[in-house]
């Protein structure tokens, strides 16, 4: 009998050692994406050494967060002239005069979890004796990349600005199935969107020319999607 109390006192004993054992084990999760300060979109920076500034990532885990910056002269960040990891919220880099820059920033915390980039700021870098600046490169709307339709018309939207408040933009449109598109549909367009006709099982392919009414005119990316 004793020897079966003991037995059951050391029973519970371990028992209630292990109840306390493990602990669950805290999930990382991702910092959250960092919004951009400074220069603001859109923006005539007259001195070539810029200044960037972002707002501070939070990280759930309380993990120590660092951010990289990068810098391109075309907003799909083929063209990368700069790409910074920083410790605090605030870089300075030299560039080029009278050059259209895109700028973009992320967070990343100890651990290696990345946040997705933030949105992407454009500014142009003032030049010596410059008169007009180029407008800058157009941004799809929609369709978006690569999506698919099942539509036999749809409605081709961009947005495009200039860092010359006063100019006036107006637009060629490129459309046809054809991976480089060269068939103008639309000409010297003031609209930012135009209404095309499809047909099913095609891949079709378009570009916008942004021009401004001093002379200045910047050719966009190809995008392209889908019809079932």
């Amino acid at each position: 009998m004793k020897r079966f109390l003991y037995l059951s006192i050391a029973g519970l004993m371990i028992a209630a050692c292990s109840s306390g054992g493990d602990e669950p084990e805290v999930k990382n999760s991702a910092p959250t994406t960092p919004g951009l300060t400074a220069p603001d979109d859109n923006k005539l920076c007259l001195n070539t050494s810029v200044v960037f500034e972002w707002k501070p990532a939070t990280d759930v885990n309380n993990d120590v967060i660092t951010y990289q910056l990068q810098v391109a002269k075309d907003n799909q960040f083929t063209q990368i002239v700069k790409t910074e990891d920083i410790q605090g919220l605030t870089k300075s880099i030299d560039l080029e005069k009278n050059t259209a820059y895109y700028w973009r920033v992320k967070s990343t915390d100890s651990k290696g979890l990345s946040s997705t980039y933030s949105s992407t700021f454009k500014f142009y870098t003032s030049g010596d004796a410059v008169i007009n600046h180029l407008p800058f490169v157009p941004e799809l709307v929609a369709p978006t990349q690569n999506e698919v339709l099942n539509t036999s018309t749809t409605t081709l939207k961009w947005n495009a600005t200039d860092v010359d408040a006063t100019d006036v933009l107006t637009y060629d449109i490129y459309f046809g199935t054809s991976a480089n598109p060269t068939t103008k549909i639309k000409e010297n367009s003031t609209s930012k969107s135009f209404d095309v006709t499809l047909e099913s099982s095609k891949e079709y392919h378009w570009k916008i020319v942004v021009k401004d009414n001093k002379g200045g005119e910047t050719t966009g990316q190809i995008w392209k999607f889908k019809t079932n």
